[in-house]
């Protein structure tokens, strides 16, 4: 199984990574390098975390002030985890939902990140060769959580651009239907809220509508909310732990069940600290014993514990983390604007869902391939095709851009207007041959340059096909 291909390394999502390892972009060392554009990091507000820490040397055991908690620190190991470090992320996940929702510490379970806390919830819910329904565009790196040790399928709810990737009822009823067809057992419905790749956020009513069909059908409902401490801009985020407490009082609450990670709204992925919190004591009782193959370190804990419980700084954080994250999203999507490419529109995440449909040669997965190839190695910049997260529609990338410092965004931007504009260019060269050419079959049909232009019309039509150097570069 660990030397099988189920760990999902071979795909473009992460075949854009190696291109970035294999040539990184640095300002000063290699400015003709890859800029990873393909990994959803927050490294915009890590200054404010160092700051916290910095005046809080008691949250470590290795210094002076902490030194008195050393011992049971070092010594702990407890799979249930430190009752402050469970304390404390119950009251943040209340606060960065805005104390709309109440949780308990003693349902907050421990896992290696959010890949762990997935992992755990597959092998909870569902038996080999079940499966989970889960909306498209969804990230990647699913197919691995759940799917790769677990046995578990992923079936998609097919979305579209038509209504900017909503997710209806019809699409739901739609998948679980065809499941029950093919004879696959349908053990529950696997969202992201915010959306990766999107950057939207999930209405009230349709998680209400999530929440009565998994009801209804006895099914669960896994929600995964890593970013619910990134939405930069309206409309408000609205958690599942919300809305069965005031909009789908009906709703099963065994059935439901929450991912969380620090890995993306603190931009912490090195402290490997995900979070189970299921509505379900048999799903807690076997979640907390299998955190025992993914614990988080107890300096770790207790680090979290007091930063997560101050409850001051936790305002301002989030304050503030949201007002760089909308900055940046307007810098990068304006940025897009000013050569035609468009977004959808976005309020939460660490990334855009960039429209390149219009550059495509034709409206295949194997023509998005074609351009991000180009785009990994001619313009340089590590994006993530939509083919990769299982989108039905071609031409759709998500784009990072919270993982780079201003200097580096300036530098991604250009390359991508230059890239656009000479895509332009070269489309405004191709049509004008194009109309040539048909000017051209006119006199050859009805003029008397006929014979003169049959010498000529063999060599344009080889020119305007589609193995034609012009016409791809056009494309």
């Amino acid at each position: 199984m660990a030397a099988g291909d189920g760990h999902g390394e071979n795909s473009s999502y992460f075949d854009g990574w190696k291109a970035y390892d294999m040539n990184p972009f640095h300002p000063q060392d290699n400015r003709g390098g890859v800029i990873q554009m393909g990994l959803a990091e927050n490294q915009l507000s890590l200054d404010l975390i160092e700051e916290w820490s910095k005046a809080h040397p008691e949250a470590s055991i290795c210094t002076a002030e902490g030194a008195s908690q050393f011992k049971r620190i070092a010594n702990f190991q407890d799979y249930h985890g430190l009752p402050e470090f469970r304390q404390a992320m119950a009251q943040f996940m209340g606060q960065v939902r805005g104390w709309k929702a109440r949780f308990d510490p003693d349902r907050v379970v421990m896992s290696g990140g959010a890949t762990g806390a997935q992992e755990t919830l597959a092998f909870c819910l569902a038996n080999p060769g079940e499966a989970f329904l889960v909306p498209t565009p969804y990230y990647p790196g699913f197919d691995r959580d759940c799917c790769w040790r677990s046995g578990v399928k992923l079936l998609p709810i097919e979305c579209h651009s038509s209504n900017d990737f909503r997710i209806t009822r019809e699409a739901v009823v739609a998948a679980y239907e065809g499941a029950r067809s093919s004879g696959v057992r349908v053990k529950g419905i696997l969202i992201t809220n915010p959306s990766n790749p999107l950057g939207t956020t999930a209405d009230r009513a349709t998680l209400a509508m999530l929440a009565t069909f998994a009801t209804e059908h006895r099914v669960h409902l896994i929600c995964d909310e890593i970013y619910a401490g990134s939405v930069f801009a309206k409309p408000e985020y609205v958690s599942i732990a919300e809305v069965i407490e005031h909009d789908a009082p009906g709703a099963d609450r065994d059935l439901i069940h929450i991912a969380y990670s620090l890995s993306k709204d603190f931009g912490l992925p090195g402290f490997r600290v995900g979070i189970v919190y299921s509505y379900n004591d048999a799903v807690v009782a076997c979640a907390r014993k299998m955190s025992s193959f993914g614990l988080v370190s107890s300096q770790t804990q207790l680090f979290l514990a007091k930063m997560l419980g101050d409850e001051e700084f936790m305002s301002r954080f989030l304050r503030e983390s949201a007002r760089r994250l909308a900055a940046r999203h307007e810098l990068f999507t304006s940025g897009l604007r000013e050569v035609g490419i468009g977004c959808l529109g976005g309020n939460a995440g660490l990334f855009s869902w960039m429209d390149l449909r219009g550059m495509l040669r034709e409206k295949t997965a194997e023509a998005e391939l074609e351009l991000w190839r180009v785009i990994i190695r001619k313009v340089k910049l590590n994006v993530s095709p939509g083919t990769s997260f299982h989108c039905g529609e071609p031409g759709w990338f998500r784009v990072c851009h919270a993982n780079m410092d201003d200097e580096t965004m300036g530098v991604a931007l250009s390359r991508i207007r230059d890239f656009v504009r000479q895509h332009q260019q070269q489309k405004a060269k191709a049509q004008r041959w194009a109309a040539r050419s048909h000017l051209h079959l006119s006199l050859q049909r009805h003029g008397p340059m006929a014979s003169q232009y049959h010498a000529l019309s063999s060599p344009m039509a080889a020119l305007l096909s589609p193995q034609s150097p012009l016409v791809h570069a056009a494309s």
